[in-house]
């Protein structure tokens, strides 16, 4: 009989957090009486807006970053993303004490162009409906000698993403039903490896924007499916397929993938500023969508939000969430 090693374990995720311990925050989970009330359940929400580069993307970029050999930190990393990725990595490497280039798009919110310069990184732009992203990040490593640190496909990425479920569950014990925004995947990978590994019973629900639906279409077909590069809001989740990797675990253990509009995650990211006091970028407010929209169905008891960032610049926020979606 042949077995498939999973990419990324509980064990891996500890080993992770171990690692992360005193490097990463430990975010803050909060409640809301107001938010209980509107879904019917007890809503504990694991703020990543709090973590450092204000995203859960530091705990991945640093488990990777930091298992690195010294010849490979010596000589720097490359990395390629729309913008939390790519100022973790930027941290990460100046935490370590490495160089960074970061190959982004052309449209990426400028607060997160800015910031992954702030830290120290080197920019490279690109249009992310005609490049590819991968193949200039790839050739810029061969040229430079650089090591490619992905933002999803890696499992010491996924297993670093892992770990805000892995606080979450430590600090609330057992929760009925687990909400993560889903993008190439790996937030929901390590989320889900958590929460089916200390309670199998959990019910793991993702969360996409309507036009970036390719887990949910993917998850349907049994396979990989690519759609054309979403226009959306949640920047953080405009992507065309989900990786390879983070499919493989996701769907194994993913129920089910709930889909939210535009003027739906608007509609969150003011709920959340104006109740819960906090500021949500789009992609970090689509759980929180669904939840309020009634999108991710009869929910149990007690439930669980990865609140994933908070990378939204005073002006974009005003623009997105000064009227009514």
């Amino acid at each position: 009989m042949t077995t498939t090693t999973p990419p990324v374990t509980l064990d891996d995720v500890r080993d992770a957090a171990a690692r992360l311990k005193g490097v990463a925050h430990r975010t803050p989970v909060l409640r809301s009486r107001t938010l209980d009330a509107l879904v019917g359940a007890e809503v504990h929400l694991k703020c990543e807006n709090f973590q450092r580069v204000g995203a859960f993307k530091f705990r991945g970029a640093y488990n990777a970053a930091s298992r690195l050999t010294p010849e490979q930190l010596a000589r720097g990393i490359a990395a390629y993303s729309s913008g939390n990725h790519a100022q973790a990595v930027a941290l990460a490497a100046r935490e370590l004490g490495t160089t960074a280039v970061i190959v982004m798009p052309e449209d990426a919110p400028p607060s997160k162009r800015a910031a992954t310069y702030g830290y120290g990184a080197e920019i490279v732009t690109y249009d992310r409906y005609t490049g590819d992203r991968v193949a200039i990040a790839e050739a810029l490593a061969a040229e430079r000698g650089l090591t490619v640190i992905p933002p999803y496909e890696h499992p010491h990425i996924m297993a670093g993403q892992g770990t805000a479920a892995l606080e979450l569950l430590e600090e609330v014990g057992e929760l009925g039903a687990v909400l993560a925004p889903v993008g190439g995947g790996g937030l929901i990978a390590g989320t889900s490896t958590v929460a089916k590994g200390l309670y199998p019973g959990i019910r793991v629900i993702g969360v996409e924007p309507e036009a970036g639906d390719d887990t949910k279409r993917s998850l349907e077909a049994g396979r990989r499916v690519s759609i054309p590069v979403p226009h959306t809001i949640a920047d953080g989740q405009a992507l065309h397929t989900p990786g390879e990797l983070t499919f493989s675990v996701n769907r194994r253990l993913v129920d089910e993938i709930a889909l939210v509009s535009d003027d739906e995650i608007r509609d969150a990211m003011r709920f959340a500023f104006e109740r819960l006091k906090i500021v949500v970028e789009p992609s970090g407010a689509t759980p929180l969508a669904a939840l309020l929209t009634g999108r991710a169905g009869a929910l149990p008891r007690r439930v669980g939000v990865i609140v994933s960032g908070g990378n939204v610049d005073a002006e974009r926020f005003a623009e997105l969430c000064g009227t009514a979606g």
